[in-house]
């Protein structure tokens, strides 16, 4: 019997070391496909023209997309300063006074608010910005993405600030520091690498959101003159031209496709060493 109970059990464990190896290349396999299909087609449709100049008048050939360049980065700066503050704050609270039904409540809206579909939030600065003003602007834009990145800033800034281990806490606060100052001089500076890379992901996950810009920023073919007007983003001109019945707008598309994912990819790098590097370092 108990022959037969070991041969069962490693049989069992061959089975889903096998489904595991499957499912695992796969998922890989499919990764691997989207992103050859689109560097095929994204990087044969780049060139100089698509980065310095502005989209082309309907039916004409060339131009670029440097407006929505500079337009993505110019949402993601406004988002940054509207969201990352909030979130990071959110999180020291939680992490380091979050021990009663208060934080529980933040907890619990956090993770709601991280399940709310982006095009409900672009609703929601729909409501608030653009109603109001009775135009599109960047401000409503930036408003949208900053709201997303604040569930996100929250968690991760926990997380990494209760990682840092109490005894730095306890030493602060016997050689005479307040708790607030402990917290500012210790417990932050140990989770700033982890911090900022949170703070990079999360740039990296909204960076390619779509649906909360069409109702908001809307867009714009030309330079946007300000903080209240409509602004052009690269996922705005993705969905734009992929859907325009011209195949040059479609090549541009596929090139601002490969751009956007390129950018998004070198961010998750970058925050990935950085966070290895700081566990290489811990240990």
């Amino acid at each position: 019997m108990t022959n037969l109970h070991t041969l069962r059990r490693k049989t069992v464990n061959v089975v889903m070391l096998t489904v595991t190896g499957l499912c695992t290349f796969f998922a890989a396999g499919t990764l691997v496909y989207i992103l050859g299909y689109l560097f095929v087609h994204g990087a044969t449709s780049l060139s100089w023209d698509f980065f310095t100049k502005l989209p082309t008048p309907v039916g004409e050939s060339g131009g670029g997309m440097a407006n929505a360049i500079v337009g993505s980065g110019k949402l993601l700066l406004l988002a940054s300063v509207f969201g990352i503050p909030i979130g990071f704050l959110g999180g020291v609270y939680l992490a380091e006074f979050g021990g009663n039904t208060f934080a529980y409540i933040i907890r619990y809206v956090t993770d709601l608010l991280n399940g709310v579909p982006s095009i409900v939030i672009g609703i929601f600065a729909y409501t608030i910005i653009v109603l109001p003003q009775k135009h599109f602007s960047m401000l409503a834009g930036g408003l949208a993405l900053g709201v997303m990145m604040i569930p996100i800033a929250v968690r991760s800034s926990e997380e990494f600030l209760r990682a840092v281990p109490n005894s730095l806490r306890e030493g602060a606060m016997a050689l005479g520091a307040s708790k607030a100052k402990a917290i500012v001089t210790v417990v932050i500076p140990a989770a700033k690498n982890g911090i900022m890379t949170g703070i990079m992901l999360n740039l990296a996950r909204v960076a390619g959101e779509t649906a909360p810009l069409l109702f908001t920023s809307f867009g714009n073919r030309y330079w946007s003159p300000g903080w209240e007007q409509p602004i052009s983003a690269l996922p705005v001109m993705i969905f734009t031209y992929a859907i325009a019945p011209y195949e040059d707008w479609h090549k541009q598309a596929w090139a601002a496709g490969f751009v956007l994912l390129a950018l998004v990819l070198t961010v998750n790098v970058i925050a990935r060493a950085v966070l290895s590097n700081k566990k290489h370092v811990a240990r």
